[in-house]
């Protein structure tokens, strides 16, 4: 297509792709015509001309009759578009609104009529009685046609639930954790479920008010080292390496799986496992599924074969999980089928032909033969949602306000089951990303596939509730990574790198709204991920919609470089010193992260790291000005940067100085608590460094023995409180 094509840029503008964008260094930077002619194709354009793409632009953008969805906030008022000829007479019409409850409400349409502008080719509109909150359904009925007009009507509150303790303005603490690092004298070499209560139990006897969980959404079981959580095979279902196979009710009862547990070979493999490190998952995974088999052998013949009520229990989360279940069960089994076989295969973008879809004739052939094998991962998710739910009553019963906070990542592998599986809702020629920035001048691909948004709109917005409501079960607060993408993602072609990008917009206001009713169908508070470059627009809009902002200190500076004091922080915001993206304060403070950044080949620009240890010197000391000025340190730590090491004294007065802040969470790291220096994951490597796999370098049980741990969690507690009289 030639330059400064119009018609491109009026059918990209259309579609919701910008052809320009703000960079990270404030100037307007342009989006390629090759890019903007490839995602319109990813979209199902024909781009072979103008003419063709003018002419596929019309199909897409017809207007219907009645829209597929319309979502109204509580205090608006229910009025509804209808796109009619100018020739069809109102007399003809009558509408039926069928309640979520199944209530029906009725009429004609000529008394409902509020404007009626079809003379200027304008809109016919109409208004309709008050809805309670929900999920209704309109139909337009006219006389002699065959079918109705539909539309979805989703009636909202105007913002995300918050707990009454958080509505009183309670300042909380909790620490976030990544599972698989929590280390026990008990557990298969990897955190799970059955440690996560127990360190609930702790952090609920010190005061604390949440646990915070990286995404513990279903990896690939079949090729365990995939271990990135933020790369899931869907994230509608659970990472079954965390079930805690000791407390399983099947594991006490069956004597083949104690018999090979209690051998003194097992013994030994658990011992190492426990022991090492760094989590090896491809050993954890053979340990668990060597044993968890059994279980449902046994499930099967003290449940299942008897009908018993635990029977019922499992097939009563079946039937709830429906097709999406079936799609995750079956893929797993699938997948570890053919993984046996040739572990080059790593997902089904390199299955065998016939088998590269869950619809294709040959898979449920598979499904079929293999039944016994699917039910199994059906099993397995269902132990692991009711582990991680007994945790989170568990919480509630500590008398903790939020209880267990899950993280919802932003996107699915392109190789997991959520694509395998997928009917139009994710666009699977695009890859999500971020554009150049100062920390990532080539940007960043993470080669996850995207929401398509004409399908959401057009589906009623099915996938998102769906996935809102997989997240918001068990647990107090879900955080939504990169919450941004909710008004815009950077959509990039597959195959090309990030710079080759451009933002599509999604019907954020929609999205918010229905985000509000599940957050409160579900009583769960909502944390939006809003780090990075971040656009004017969307800021109101989440305060708006009662989502808690993310406060990173280090990230919280003014334009002269010192740092804002915690206490000026937004109240609706969770703060936090580090994330799993950044070092942890001792290897942010001793440049830990700059040092292997060099060793690994991450700043090949040896100007650019020396400005980074530059800029890292008078981060730290005016780091240490704060906290001294707000009354912090304390007397024995020296009062210059380029002489005082991370220690224990100061890493607990960077965290009580947080701690006194306003935001109403106050996220912390058990790392830090540690003095731990290596961090869990470095983004931008992939083999470079064991993302994932960090455990902490002790157990659960000797972190709260130790006597400063529980000095720091009385003093968080004892702060929190007088930030919450304040």
């Amino acid at each position: 297509m030639k330059d400064n094509n119009n018609v491109l840029h009026q059918v990209a503008e259309q579609a919701g792709l910008a052809n320009s964008y703000i960079s990270a260094w404030g100037d307007e930077a342009k989006v390629s015509d090759d890019t903007l002619t490839r995602l319109l194709a990813s979209l199902g354009y024909d781009t072979k001309n103008d003419k063709t793409l003018l002419s596929s632009s019309e199909k897409m953008q017809k207007k219907e009759v009645l829209a597929s969805v319309k979502v109204i906030r509580d205090n608006e008022p229910l009025q509804v578009e209808m796109y009619l000829g100018k020739s069809a007479r109102i007399s003809e019409f009558s509408w039926k609104v069928t309640t979520e409850k199944g209530e029906v409400l009725e009429g004609y349409l000529q008394s409902q009529i509020i404007e009626d502008d079809r003379e200027n080719d304008g809109v016919l509109l109409f208004s309709l009685p008050t809805l309670p909150w929900g999920y209704h359904q309109l139909e337009i009925i006219r006389k002699r046609r065959k079918a109705p007009y539909k539309m979805t009507l989703i009636v909202t509150p105007q913002a995300c639930f918050k707990q009454e303790a958080i509505n009183q303005d309670k300042k909380m603490w909790g620490p976030s954790v990544q599972l698989y690092t929590l280390r026990t004298a008990h557990n298969w070499g990897i955190g799970d479920f059955g440690d996560l209560k127990q360190l609930v139990g702790d952090i609920a006897n010190r005061g604390g008010d949440f646990v915070g969980l990286n995404p513990i959404h279903s990896l690939f079981p079949a090729n365990p080292e995939g271990a990135s959580p933020y790369s899931p095979s869907s994230r509608r279902w659970l990472n079954i390496l965390y079930i805690d196979v000791c407390s399983v009710p099947e594991f006490a009862l069956c004597n083949k799986a104690q018999e090979l547990v209690g051998s003194a070979a097992f013994q030994q493999r658990l011992n190492d496992a426990r022991q090492s490190h760094w989590v090896n998952y491809t050993e954890v995974s053979s340990l668990k599924m060597s044993v968890l088999p059994f279980l449902f052998e046994e499930f099967k013949a003290r449940h299942l074969d008897k009908k018993s009520a635990r029977a019922e229990a499992f097939l009563a989360f079946v039937e709830q999980g429906g097709e999406s279940l079936l799609h995750q069960a079956a893929f797993d089994a699938l997948h570890n089928t053919l993984y046996t076989q040739d572990q080059s295969i790593w997902g089904w973008p390199v299955f065998p032909n016939e088998l590269q879809h869950f619809d294709n004739k040959q898979v449920q052939q598979f499904i079929t033969e293999n039944r016994d094998q699917v039910n199994l991962y059906m099993y397995l998710q269902w132990l692991a949602f009711t582990q991680i739910n007994d945790v989170q009553q568990f919480a509630e019963n500590k008398g903790m306000d939020v209880g267990l906070y899950r993280d919802l990542a932003v996107g699915v592998a392109d190789s997991g089951s959520e694509t395998w599986a997928d009917h139009g809702n994710l666009c699977l020629d695009v890859s999500i990303g971020a554009p150049p920035d100062i920390l990532g001048p080539l940007g960043q691909n993470w080669g996850l596939p995207p929401l398509n948004p004409h399908a959401l709109k057009a589906t009623a917005y099915d996938a998102y509730i769906e996935l809102l409501r997989a997240n918001m079960k068990a647990c107090g607060a879900l955080r939504i990574d990169h919450v941004l993408g909710l008004l815009r993602l950077w959509w990039i072609p597959k195959g090309e790198d990030a710079t080759k990008g451009a933002y599509m917009y999604y019907p954020v206001e929609d999205m918010l709204s229905i985000l509000a009713l599940e957050s409160h169908r579900h009583e769960c508070s909502v944390i939006g991920e809003d780090l990075g470059t971040v656009p004017d627009e969307i800021v109101d809009l989440l305060a708006d919609a009662g989502i808690h902002s993310y406060k990173v200190f280090f990230f919280e500076t003014a334009e002269d470089g010192g740092f804002y004091s915690p206490t000026h922080y937004q109240e609706q915001s969770m703060s936090a010193l580090c994330t799993h993206d950044m070092p942890t304060l001792r290897g942010f403070w001793h440049c830990d992260d700059l040092k292997m950044g060099e060793e690994i080949g991450l700043y090949p620009d040896a100007e650019q790291l020396k400005e980074l240890f530059a800029t890292r010197a008078e981060s730290k000391q005016e780091i240490l000005n704060s906290v001294d000025f707000h009354g912090y340190l304390p007397e024995g730590v020296g009062r210059d940067a380029s002489f005082v090491p991370m220690d224990r004294h100061l890493s607990d007065a960077l965290q009580c100085h947080l701690a006194a802040g306003s935001s109403t969470l106050l996220s912390l790291q058990l790392e830090d608590w540690l003095e731990m220096d290596k961090p869990v994951n470095i983004p931008g490597t992939v083999d470079e460094y064991p993302n994932w796999r960090r455990k902490l370098s002790i157990t659960l049980d000797e972190i709260f023995n130790r006597q400063e741990v529980n000095e720091l969690t009385k003093r968080l507690t004892d702060i929190r409180a007088q930030a919450s009289r304040k």
